[in-house]
């Protein structure tokens, strides 16, 4: 058994998050998730700005597990932090990066899982009903709940947790009576309960956490032994000087810094296609 079998794991969330990592942890890791919301971590930053998110992303995770924690009294916290960017092939596809933190008091540990990928976060400005209906077909509406402002995305005010058509409309005639412009915002509600897409990065995210979770130092037995570099310099087949394709996998230990070397064990020669000297 490993340290973290039967124990339980704080988890401070209001947006439904407890479930996907609940059960990842349980079946992978014998690990109970004990979830919380008597914290309002819309305190520590929302997507729709009324409140500058605490520090990194990195930063928020490590806050939201300690107040977890706190409120549960226990020594191990885990905390979930997302953000949305362009993605980082084409700067053109919404994009999703979500990181998962768990701190272990009682072994000086911290485990990150981490998962990125396509994400459902569209955005645009309407001014009459059948524009937003169209916008609420492509923003997969109602599966992904929509968020709702006057005049444009900095408006104090807003209406989210948008679900049916009937509460949509409300929230429409709502933003346009107060819109100094007759212009009203719409953009997908990106918080985990209302985003499935987002949801599912959660959960691959924890998937990420318990292998490292399960994955232990040969030399000290401390989990977290993972990939921190690559070798790159792979042969080009047909001239044989290096290319920036991987040689090996630098495993790691947190804790003894002992470190394992993985070569690859099926390719010998990088294809030419990949070489800057045949392929300038």
């Amino acid at each position: 058994m490993g340290i973290f079998s039967k124990r339980s794991a704080s988890l401070l969330t209001k947006h439904g998050k407890e479930k996907v990592i609940g059960e990842v942890l349980n079946a992978e890791v014998d690990c109970f998730v004990e979830h919380t919301d008597t914290y309002d971590t819309d305190l520590l930053g929302t997507f729709t700005q009324e409140t500058a998110r605490y520090g990194s992303q990195l930063d928020a995770a490590r806050k939201k597990a300690a107040i977890g924690m706190e409120l549960l009294k226990l020594d191990l916290g885990l905390a979930n932090e997302g953000t949305f960017m362009n993605d980082p092939y084409t700067g053109s596809i919404p994009w999703n990066n979500e990181l998962l933190v768990l701190i272990d008091q009682k072994h000086q540990l911290e485990l990150t899982g981490f998962a990125s990928g396509p994400a459902q976060n569209e955005s645009g400005y309407v001014t009459h009903w059948e524009e937003l209906k169209k916008f609420a077909d492509s923003a997969l509406f109602p599966s992904h709940h929509l968020v709702i402002k006057p005049t444009d995305e900095y408006h104090p005010q807003s209406r989210k947790g948008i679900q049916d058509l009937a509460e949509l409309k409300g929230a429409f005639d709502w933003a346009k009576s107060l819109s100094s412009k007759g212009i009203v915002y719409v953009e997908n509600d990106l918080r985990a309960f209302a985003n499935p897409t987002r949801m599912e990065n959660i959960r691959k995210a924890a998937i990420d956490l318990v292998n490292k979770m399960n994955s232990v130092c040969p030399e000290c037995n401390t989990p977290g032994f993972w990939i921190t570099d690559v070798k790159r310099g792979l042969p080009c087949k047909v001239c044989g000087l290096a290319t920036d394709e991987e040689i090996a996998k630098i495993w790691s230990c947190i804790k003894c810094e002992h470190k394992q070397t993985e070569s690859m064990k099926v390719f010998k020669f990088a294809d030419p296609s990949k070489c800057k000297h045949c392929n300038p």
